[in-house]
């Protein structure tokens, strides 16, 4: 990586805000009106978004999960990315903070979880992104599903035209969500089919329940398998050890470049973590499947949802989509 920046860039950069005029001044937001839409970007290629980043505030204390960023490639109809913002960034629902701004500024940051890695993060009120994404043509939509507003919507998307992109895999992103995991069956974050890459996992789990033997917290015997073109490529020897840690992640919350513990709450059986597969990518030639264990025998009743990352050649295979009912 950092090699390569005294080699001499080729392309141009650009740039998209949310500043525009707005009558006889300029403005840097916009507003999403609830059960609305806002399109961040349409942009003819080719070329590779480097950087996006995004705020907003609304008064609905959940907005992070009530909120979808949707993003299209090449003219798809089917998005390649799909997941509620809070949890494509790492704020996984319910589980953050409720951030208000004040009482001059009634609208809050939702259920906020401050922390960052190197592709993803939430740092100081800001939610970022530095996946490349290469594109021919790119469609980035916020979609509100909300009963509220989002009042205040900000981003900036830094991409570079020109660039040569033949033979490159495009990005996916995919948020599922299992309420009540079905017992003696693993949880599935994701099944692709076509030739591409994996590099990241968001997990966040809530127990409903005690383990007889493990206590609130007996999901962590589960084990992770990324089973590519038929064959165990990875495996774990627990869900901490996935998220290389260890003994029920012992030393508590943390975060790295590469993977981190974003919250162990203990007494309501609340975990979230995250690892990035970026020295280490899993490819596959034909299909993906990543599943983890809850429970050594899948025994253990849990609300499970993730974000599952990977790049892939198009067309892409619609594993699912995100039902508003289900956030």
């Amino acid at each position: 990586m950092f090699l390569d920046l005294p080699k001499l860039k080729r392309g141009r950069m650009r740039y998209i805000s949310s500043t525009h005029k707005a009558g006889e001044k300029h403005q840097d937001f916009y507003t999403v009106p609830a059960k609305g839409e806002h399109t961040l970007a349409e942009i003819e290629g080719p070329g590779i978004i480097v950087s996006l980043w995004m705020t907003m505030g609304s008064r609905d204390k959940n907005i992070l999960r009530r909120t979808i960023l949707r993003v299209y490639w090449d003219g798809e109809t089917i998005p390649s990315v799909e997941a509620p913002v809070g949890d494509f960034f790492g704020s996984a629902g319910g589980m953050g903070e409720y951030i208000d701004l004040g009482q001059n500024v009634p609208i809050g940051l939702g259920r906020y979880i401050h922390f960052w890695s190197l592709p993803i993060g939430c740092t100081s009120g800001g939610y970022y992104t530095y996946f490349p994404m290469p594109f021919n043509r790119a469609l980035i939509k916020l979609i509100n599903t909300s009963d509220t507003d989002v009042d205040l919507l900000y981003y900036m998307i830094g991409y570079v035209s020109g660039e040569d992109i033949e033979g490159m895999a495009r990005f996916h992103a995919i948020w599922r969500r299992e309420e009540r995991v079905r017992l003696n069956e693993p949880y599935t974050i994701l099944v692709a089919k076509g030739r591409g890459h994996y590099v990241g996992t968001l997990l966040a789990i809530e127990g409903h329940e005690k383990h007889r033997v493990f206590g609130g917290l007996g999901f962590l015997e589960g084990n992770m398998e990324i089973v590519a073109d038929g064959e165990l490529a990875y495996g774990s020897t627990g869900t901490e050890d996935y998220f290389l840690s260890g003994w029920y992640f012992i030393k508590g919350t943390f975060n790295a470049p590469f993977h981190g513990l974003l919250i162990k709450d203990s007494e309501n059986f609340r975990i979230v973590a995250y690892r990035f597969h970026i020295a280490d990518p899993i490819p596959f030639e034909r299909e993906l499947s990543v599943r983890i264990h809850h429970g050594e025998w899948d025994e253990v009743s849990a609300d499970y949802s993730s974000v599952a990352y990977w790049y892939q050649l198009e067309p892409h295979y619609e594993f699912t989509n995100v039902d508003p009912q289900n956030l």
